[in-house]
């Protein structure tokens, strides 16, 4: 019987990207194509929609963005840019993914003529306006920001070509559809649309496909799944003790850089402050801060002056930080597939990570959540002297349960038991 000889990936060149191309990239150390990038980057050239799912980390901007740069170069027919024009709009759901996007993109398309522009909320609107004078080839946007743009006719969506979706999910989700549903009146019809992010669930595959002209489906890692570079970890402890876990593992596990996520504005700041109290350097990320706030927030983590980044879900997407080891759910979110997003930003481009949750008692439904999203038990420990005190059961409308001494003690040992069993069976 004969050994099925392994595929050999391809190169950019062999996916069609153009030879300046390939050497820019060469000159930012990209040499091999991930598994999204070789599988989605045939479809956008060849001009068709395209609905693709993978993992963070694993290079989801180059995968739109180079074709999207190409098919910009190639194209001959286009005529000069006009004040206002925009040739291919990237919607986004954050401030921190627009930047992020805008420079990996300006990166790609060094020693072009392409102009490549980002609009969001936070930054002076006259500056935008003066960059969108002499249009865009490319405009990255928040949703909200594009519309203000749009109501002032700085900008003009008539011509635009193609439509990318980053963080599709989120993008199509309740909180976004409104404006979404806005800005898709404004494009024309007839149009390329690309829709990529690490989630989707039915709901939201139903929508993408009412807006997509058959589009190529591309899934190169399991739905919703998390990198296999990652280690996850569940603390269970009562919630008053928290702040106390996360300053000792910080302290004793010698963390350097970790990123803490909590579920309230209000929340973030008051743990930063805590913690500088404990004496470990923190800083807070949130909508209510201004841009430039966040920014020297998010520059002074990455340069290793603070050691812990206190943020909401506004950072768990567009966050690229390199080889960060450890993000802490300090709170778990509201949403199973926030999880997934939040733990992306460690363990990405196959560097090892670590997530660690801190569980409170009343957060145990959100950890089921997360763990039929992920279809798999995720390991939990108790921490010595941090271990949770018994509380009284409550009903599912909250009422207290009554329940003897004897049976709490039952269920204490039971628990145990459960708790020794998987750190045999792993996540099985």
């Amino acid at each position: 019987m004969s050994e099925k000889t392994p595929e050999i990936p391809a190169t950019f060149a062999q996916l069609g990207i153009n030879p300046a191309l390939v050497s820019q990239l060469q000159s930012l150390r990209i040499q091999q194509p991930t598994p999204i990038q070789e599988q989605a980057i045939p479809h956008v050239l060849a001009g068709r929609d395209v609905l693709a799912g993978a993992q963070t980390g694993t290079g989801k901007t180059a995968a739109y963005g180079l074709p999207l740069i190409q098919r910009l170069l190639d194209d001959k027919t286009e005529a000069p840019l006009a004040k206002g024009d925009v040739r291919s709009l990237i919607l986004v759901p954050t401030r921190e993914l627009a930047q992020q996007v805008l420079d990996n993109l300006v990166s790609y398309a060094k020693g072009t003529s392409l102009n490549i522009v980002a609009v969001y909320g936070g930054t002076s609107m006259k500056v935008q306006v003066n960059k969108l004078a002499a249009g865009a080839d490319i405009l990255i946007a928040t949703p909200g920001r594009l519309l203000d743009h749009a109501h002032l006719k700085t900008l003009t969506l008539a011509t635009t070509k193609t439509l990318v979706l980053d963080e599709a999910d989120r993008m199509l989700d309740m909180g976004f559809m409104p404006d979404i549903q806005r800005v898709l009146r404004r494009l024309p019809q007839e149009r390329q649309t690309l829709f990529f992010s690490a989630t989707f669930n039915a709901k939201v595959k139903s929508i993408a496909y009412r807006m997509m002209e058959v589009p190529a489906e591309v899934q190169v890692t399991p739905q919703n799944s998390t990198a296999d570079t990652v280690e996850q970890k569940v603390y269970p402890v009562d919630k008053k003790r928290k702040r106390e876990l996360l300053a000792y593992l910080i302290g004793s596990r010698n963390w350097q850089q970790v990123l803490v996520f909590v579920k309230t504005k209000q929340g973030s700041d008051a743990l930063a402050d805590e913690l500088k109290l404990d004496g470990i350097k923190a800083a807070s990320i949130n909508g209510d801060k201004s841009q430039g706030a966040r920014q020297k927030a998010l520059d002074d983590f990455k340069a290793g002056k603070i050691r812990a980044l206190i943020a909401t879900d506004v950072a768990a997407r567009g966050l690229d930080i390199a080889q960060l080891e450890q993000v802490v759910n300090f709170d778990m979110p509201f949403k199973a597939e926030d999880y997934v997003h939040r733990i992306g930003r460690t363990g990405r481009a196959g560097h090892p990570g670590l997530a660690v949750s801190l569980l409170a008692r009343d957060e145990e439904p959100m950890l089921s959540a997360i763990e039929r999203l992920l279809d798999k038990r995720l390991p939990q420990e108790w921490l010595s002297g941090f271990e949770p005190t018994l509380t009284t059961p409550v009903t599912a409308d909250g009422t207290p349960k009554r329940q003897s001494r004897s049976a709490e003690k039952r269920k204490l040992k039971a628990k145990l038991k459960i708790h020794a069993g998987r750190g045999k069976r792993g996540n099985k």
